[in-house]
């Protein structure tokens, strides 16, 4: 399956950040990590900073999976409001899966200061969620209720303010200071260097075709005729895992759509360059990069196939233009970029993220849904204390027999 379209803004922008060869020799180790991007470096590199021996195999270029389509808005929000978590799974649960997402942005600061990745444009910023109709206000004064009961502070804005702000009318809003934007190429690219200083192997361009387990540990056969040897895996391969591992009937695949405009002068920029996001489904949202270009997504439809969701960027494109445009209409914004990418759904809008009962000596990190990074910063705190032989305390809100 083609995870993205042809030419996605981030690897056109960096260029190829680092090489590494594919897999011709038998390998053996303590633990395999299945897919090089944002996700499996997060895990290989808390794995590596714990001592293990890892390896990590991908089927491709690294980080030029679904993470060069990412366009990396961090948020504490997952797709399904904490309202309605607290409807499908209870307080508690719904809490802590918030709670998660929400120290992850924390995590996540931290780890590229002590690794001195800065490069990769990490940037707090504000996130705007708007009130794409007056119908949804309640729901969204609802929804901020639920977050300051678990100590979340966020801010109600009412029509005035997103008029005066912002400089264009939607009902209300609410405004969160706990948000970022990251190049997600450039972070992954960091990380995988990180965990090849500590002694892990990383090998890309190279499929794994089966998966055995025995009782030395587990068997990993490749499409070079190579072996890797370990006592364990983690599944880090996103919407490619179905291919290894009967995971289909966890997810359901999204096609969504991107777009980059041409640099925007200064005084066309919006409140704090904020993220911003709508009510309204399909989504749209909106950030900036270092560049400043404007990065803007959505326009969600079902994954038919790669040849399918590639004939509608055209289309996709020039409806998220017109999107920002309808906000903006000074700002004669043109479309530079436009690309495509392949997302799961799951149906509470939470990762999948811990052992799997169908199959022994394998931990899943399965970011799927629209919080992909802060899901793989918390897989990787997750998966950490598993190896260790500990349970994290948010290891139930994603665990896959919670459905």
């Amino acid at each position: 399956m083609d995870l993205t379209s042809d030419h996605p803004f981030w690897t056109l922008k960096n260029g190829l950040l680092a090489d590494f060869p594919p897999l011709a020799s038998d390998q053996s180790c303590d633990i395999i990590v299945l897919g090089a991007g944002i996700t499996g470096a997060c895990v290989a590199e808390a794995l590596t900073a714990d001592g293990h021996d890892v390896i990590i195999v991908d089927a491709c270029d690294v980080g030029h999976g679904s993470t060069s389509a990412s366009t990396a808005l961090l948020q504490y929000e997952v797709d399904t409001h904490l309202i309605d978590l607290i409807k499908l799974h209870g307080p508690d649960h719904a809490r802590m899966a918030y709670q998660a997402c929400y120290e992850s942005i924390d995590i996540l600061e931290e780890k590229i200061r002590s690794l001195g990745l800065e490069d990769c444009a990490f940037t707090r910023k504000p996130s705007v969620y708007l009130a794409s109709v007056k119908g949804h206000v309640p729901i969204l004064r609802e929804e901020s209720e639920a977050r300051r009961a678990i100590g979340i502070e966020v801010e109600d804005w009412g029509e005035s303010d997103v008029k005066s702000l912002l400089g264009f009318s939607r009902p209300g809003a609410l405004c969160s200071a706990q948000a970022a934007e990251v190049d997600a190429y450039r972070l992954t690219i960091g990380l995988l260097k990180t965990v090849a200083r500590r002694g892990g192997r990383i090998f890309d361009r190279t499929r794994v075709t089966r998966l055995d387990i025995d009782k030395s540990g587990v068997l990993v056969r490749t499409d070079r005729s190579s072996t890797i040897r370990a006592k364990r895996v983690i599944v880090a391969m996103g919407y490619q895992t179905q291919t290894l591992f009967d995971t289909a009937s966890c997810v359901n695949l999204q096609s969504s759509f991107a777009a980059a405009s041409e640099p925007l002068e200064e005084y066309q920029r919006w409140w704090k360059s904020c993220l911003l996001w709508e009510s309204a489904r399909p989504y749209f949202y909106l950030r900036t990069e270092a560049g400043g270009r404007a990065i803007m997504g959505g326009e969600d439809v079902p994954f038919r196939n790669a040849t399918a969701r590639d004939k509608l960027i055209p289309r996709k494109s020039a409806r998220l233009a017109d999107r920002f445009n309808g906000m903006f209409p000074e700002s004669g914004m043109e479309i530079s970029h436009s690309w495509a990418g392949t997302f799961g759904e799951t149906h509470d809008g939470l990762a999948f993220i811990g052992p799997y009962r169908k199959h022994p000596l394998c931990l899943f990190a399965l970011g799927f849904g629209g919080n992909g990074i802060t899901y793989s910063v918390t897989a990787a705190e997750i998966l950490r204390q598993e190896v260790r032989g500990h349970r994290h305390d948010y290891s139930p809100v994603f665990h896959f027999d919670r459905r």
